[in-house]
C-alpha cells in the first residue's frame, strides 16, 4: 500500500464513524425526517405515470407507474371514454417473489440513460396496439392487451428489444453480442448477424453514443419489416478500464471500453441486414475516417434512410441519404461551426432517439433543427436537403420538437421567450408567411411537455407548474378539451419551496434562483450555499418547484441557497454557450461570482463573507475550482463526483469543448483541478462513488493525491455506488454529511 493511500484510509474511516454517530443522534430530528420523505418519494415524483403512450385508435393510454415510495414500475391501461384504469402486469407476477437481476451490460445501459427505477422501466407497443413488450431480468414477455395473456419469449440477456413495424417480429441485442430476431408466430429466435468477438459487437450503441449523443440504439427496422440497419462496433483499439466492487473483493472486476480524450474511439460501421437472411448483408459506405461519429439514423416510411455523422472535433456534420440496396450514401445537407455543433437532444422521442430529420408522409420533405443562425430553429427542407422555409424564428427559444399534423398543417414545439419555462406552441407548416406566426398552446408558468398522436388528433400533455401542480392529460388537438387524465398516486407536496426566480442586474444578466429559510428574517444576514452546475448541457434555474425541495431543506437550516446560470449553459443562444471554448473554468467562475455579487446588492440578507459551494459531476468540478482558486469568495466546497483531469474524461464530451489534448495542451492544463491544488486553503469535502463508470473514482483520487502531496487538508467520503445516488437511505446520509460539513465551515447559527 502506498503511503499516500494509507493516509487517506483513517480519514475515510473516521468520517464514516462520524456519520454513524450522527445518524443515531438524529432519529428524532424533524428536518432529517423530512429529507427522508424527499428521498423515499424522489422529491414526491414516485407514483406519477411514466412513458405514457396512446393506442393507435386513440381509445386507450398505456403507461407505467410505481407506488409513492417504491420505485418498481408496473404496467397500466386507461380507457379514455370510461376513465377506467386497469393494471395489466406487475413484475411480481413474473418473478414469483424472486429479486430482479440485471446483467452488467444492462446496468451500464441504465446508467447511461440515468434510469434508476426498477421493474418495467420501458415498454414497446405493436403498431396495431394489440400487444405490448416488456423486459424483466433480461427476459422478454409479450402481453396481449385484451386477454392479458403473457408469453415468455425465448432466450435471456436481451438489450433494447424493438417490435418490427408490422408487429410480427421482435429484434434485440443478445448476450452473445449479436443481433437476433424473434418470430412471434413460432416463438423462435435467430441471430441475423455473425462474427462477434470480445471486441466486436452487433446491435448496440457504443459508450459515447449512449452517454453523450442521446443515441441509445444500435439497430433500426425498415418500414416494411424486411430489413434492419445494424451497428457494428469494433473496440479493439479502445482503452479498457476495470471497475471492482471493493465491498466484494472476491468478485472479478467489470470491464468497460472507455475512450478518454485524445485516445482511439470505437470504430462504428453500419450493415443493412435482411431479416430472413435471403439477401446478402450490405455494408454502408461513408467517409467514416473524416466523420467517425454516428449521431443518428432514421428509416421512415416512403423516405430514404438517413445518417447524421460528425467529424471528431464536432465542428462539421453531414446528413446523408442511404441507398439500402447498395450501401451508398449521398449528402443531403452539411453544417459547420468554428467552435462546435450541438446535437438536438431536446428533440428525442419516447425511445430516446433523436427525431430530426422528421419526414413528412410523402417522403418529399422533412423537418430539421439547426443553430446555424445563432439559436435553435425548426426548418422545412425538401427531399434533396434544400431549405424550403424557417418554421420557428431565431428569437423563439426552441426547446424541443413534439411532432406535426400534416392534415391541418401544424408543427408542434416546446419553448418560448423565457428559457426557465417550457411552453407548448403551434407553428404553421406551409405558407408564404415568415416564420414567427406561432400560437402559444399553454401559458401557465412551468415546464410543459407533450407527445402527439396525429391519427387520433390527441396530445398526451404533462403539466409541471411552478406552483406545484403536476398532471398528465389527454387533450384534444381540435378544441384543447381535456379528454382524460392519467391518475397519479404520488404523495402531494406538503409545502411549496420559498424559491424565487429572478435575473441579476448588470450585463450580462444571469438567470438566478433564491431559496430562503421558511423562518426568514429580513433584518438578518445569512450564509450562502451556491448550489451549482455551471457547465454545458444543463440549465439549473427552471420553473420546476420540485427541483428546489433539497435547496429548501438546506435553506431551512439557516442558509440562503442560490443557483445561477452563467455563460456556457444552454438556453441563451449560440454565442452565450460557446464562449467557454478552450477553457472550462475562467468565464464560468467569473460569472458565478459576478452573479453572487449582483444578487447581494439586490438582496442584502446574503452574507458574502460566508459562502459555500456544492455541486455534482461538472458541478463538483466547479466547486473544487471555486474554493481552490477564489478562497476570498468561497469558504468551503462540497465536491461531488468531479471530473478533475479532463484528459481522463470521454472523447465526445471533452473534445467538443477543449479539442484534443495533443493539439490543445494549454486548454487541458488551465481546466485541470490539480493544476491549482497547491493553492488550496479552504475546507473541501470530496464525495465519489467507488464504482462510478462515467466519472471514474480515479478523478477524486487524483485530486486527493495532489492535495496530499501539497500538504493540504481535505475530507474524503467514498460511496458504495455509481454516478447516480438513488437509494433513499444513502441519499439521506450523504446529504446529512454535507450539511454537517457546511455547518462547521459557515456557522449558520451565527446570523448577523
Amino acid at each position: 500500500m502506498s503511503p499516500r493511500l494509507a493516509a487517506l484510509l483513517p480519514l475515510s474511516a473516521s468520517l464514516l464513524l462520524l456519520l454513524s454517530a450522527s445518524a443515531a443522534s438524529a432519529a428524532e430530528d424533524p428536518a432529517l425526517a423530512y429529507f427522508r420523505d424527499l428521498a423515499e418519494t424522489r422529491n414526491f415524483t414516485l407514483g406519477r405515470p411514466v412513458s405514457p403512450r396512446l393506442t393507435p385508435d386513440g381509445k386507450h393510454a398505456i403507461f407505467l407507474r410505481s407506488a409513492p415510495r417504491d420505485p418498481t414500475l408496473k404496467l397500466y391501461e386507461l380507457d379514455l371514454a370510461t376513465q377506467q384504469e386497469r393494471e395489466l402486469l406487475t413484475p411480481a407476477q413474473l418473478l414469483g417473489g424472486a429479486a430482479e437481476t440485471l446483467s452488467a451490460e444492462e446496468k451500464a445501459r441504465r446508467e447511461r440513460m440515468r434510469q434508476s427505477l426498477k421493474g418495467f422501466t420501458a415498454f414497446q407497443m405493436s403498431a396495431d396496439g394489440a400487444r405490448l413488450l416488456v423486459t424483466l431480468s433480461g427476459k422478454l414477455y409479450l402481453v396481449a392487451r385484451t386477454t392479458l395473456k403473457v408469453t415468455e419469449l425465448p432466450g435471456s440477456g436481451w438489450i433494447d428489444p424493438q417490435f418490427s413495424p408490422d408487429g410480427k417480429f421482435v429484434a434485440a441485442a443478445g448476450a452473445d453480442r449479436e443481433l437476433h430476431v424473434i418470430e412471434l408466430s413460432t416463438n423462435t429466435a435467430r441471430a441475423v448477424t455473425s462474427g462477434a468477438t470480445a471486441t466486436l459487437s452487433h446491435g448496440t450503441a457504443e459508450f459515447v453514443a449512449q452517454e453523450e449523443m442521446s443515441r441509445p440504439r444500435g439497430f433500426w427496422w425498415s418500414p416494411d419489416s424486411q430489413a434492419l440497419i445494424v451497428q457494428e462496433t469494433e473496440e479493439s483499439q479502445v482503452e479498457v478500464r476495470w471497475v471492482a466492487d471493493p465491498l466484494h473483493p472476491e468478485k472479478a472486476p467489470t470491464k468497460f471500453f472507455y475512450p478518454r480524450a485524445g485516445t482511439p474511439n470505437a470504430v462504428v460501421r453500419l450493415l443493412v441486414v435482411d431479416r430472413a437472411g435471403r439477401i446478402p448483408t450490405v455494408r454502408v459506405r461513408w467517409d467514416d475516417a473524416a466523420f467517425p461519429y454516428l449521431a443518428g439514423v432514421t428509416w421512415s416510411k416512403n423516405a430514404t434512410p438517413t445518417l447524421l455523422v460528425q467529424n471528431r472535433p464536432q465542428t462539421e456534420q453531414r446528413l446523408l441519404a442511404l441507398n439500402p440496396d447498395t450501401g451508398a450514401t449521398e449528402e443531403l445537407l452539411r453544417e459547420s461551426d468554428p467552435a462546435w455543433l450541438n446535437l438536438d437532444d431536446n428533440a428525442a422521442g419516447s425511445t430516446g432517439e433523436r427525431r430530426p430529420p422528421l419526414w413528412l408522409a410523402d417522403g418529399e420533405s422533412f423537418l430539421w433543427t439547426t443553430e446555424s443562425r445563432g439559436a435553435w430553429q425548426v426548418e422545412l427542407r425538401d427531399a434533396t436537403g434544400k431549405l424550403v422555409r424557417e418554421i420557428t424564428p431565431v428569437t423563439f427559444g426552441y426547446q424541443g420538437l413534439i411532432g406535426l399534423d400534416e392534415e391541418v398543417g401544424a408543427v408542434f414545439v416546446r419553448g418560448g421567450p423565457d428559457p426557465r419555462e417550457a411552453q407548448l406552441w403551434r407553428f404553421p407548416l406551409q405558407g408564404e408567411a415568415a416564420a414567427g406566426e406561432g400560437l402559444a398552446m399553454t401559458e401557465d408558468r412551468g415546464r410543459h411537455q407533450a407527445t402527439y398522436a396525429p391519427v387520433a388528433r390527441l396530445f398526451l400533455r404533462t403539466t409541471d407548474l411552478f406552483d406545484g401542480t403536476w398532471r398528465t392529460d389527454v387533450v384534444s388537438a381540435d378544441d384543447a378539451r381535456v379528454v382524460a387524465t392519467l391518475r397519479s398516486v404520488a404523495e402531494p407536496l406538503p409545502r411549496l419551496p420559498t424559491t424565487v426566480l429572478t435575473r441579476t442586474t448588470g450585463e450580462p444578466a444571469f438567470d438566478a434562483a433564491i431559496t430562503r429559510p421558511r423562518t426568514f428574517d429580513a433584518k438578518k444576514k445569512y450564509p450562502v450555499i451556491l448550489s451549482v452546475y455551471a457547465g454545458p448541457t444543463s440549465k439549473r434555474v427552471v420553473a420546476d418547484a420540485r427541483s428546489f425541495l433539497t435547496d429548501q431543506w438546506m435553506a431551512d437550516q439557516g442558509y440562503v441557497v442560490v443557483r445561477l446560470d452563467g455563460r456556457g449553459t444552454p438556453g441563451r443562444g449560440r454565442d452565450w454557450e460557446r464562449i467557454i471554448k478552450g477553457n472550462f473554468i475562467d468565464i464560468a467562475l467569473a460569472d458565478q461570482i459576478a452573479g453572487l455579487q449582483a444578487l447581494a446588492r439586490q438582496h442584502p440578507e446574503l452574507d458574502l463573507t460566508r459562502v459555500g459551494v456544492s455541486g455534482w459531476s461538472f458541478g463538483g468540478y466547479f466547486a473544487a475550482m471555486a474554493a481552490i482558486r477564489r478562497p476570498e469568495v468561497f469558504q468551503a466546497a462540497v465536491v461531488g463526483a468531479p471530473v478533475v483531469t479532463w484528459e481522463n474524461y470521454d472523447t465526445h464530451y471533452t473534445e467538443r469543448y477543449l479539442g484534443l489534448p495533443q493539439a490543445n495542451p494549454e486548454a487541458y492544463r488551465v481546466s485541470n483541478v490539480t493544476t491549482y491544488a497547491a493553492q488550496a486553503s479552504r475546507p473541501l469535502l470530496l464525495i465519489h462513488g467507488l464504482t462510478d463508470d462515467n466519472v471514474y473514482f480515479q478523478h477524486t483520487l487524483q485530486l486527493a493525491d495532489a492535495l496530499y502531496l501539497a500538504g493540504k487538508p481535505y475530507e474524503l467520503l467514498p460511496m458504495l455506488g455509481t454516478h447516480m445516488v438513488s437509494d433513499p437511505l444513502v441519499r439521506m446520509r450523504q446529504q446529512q454529511r454535507i450539511m454537517e460539513f457546511l455547518a462547521r465551515a459557515l456557522s449558520p447559527t451565527k446570523t448577523r
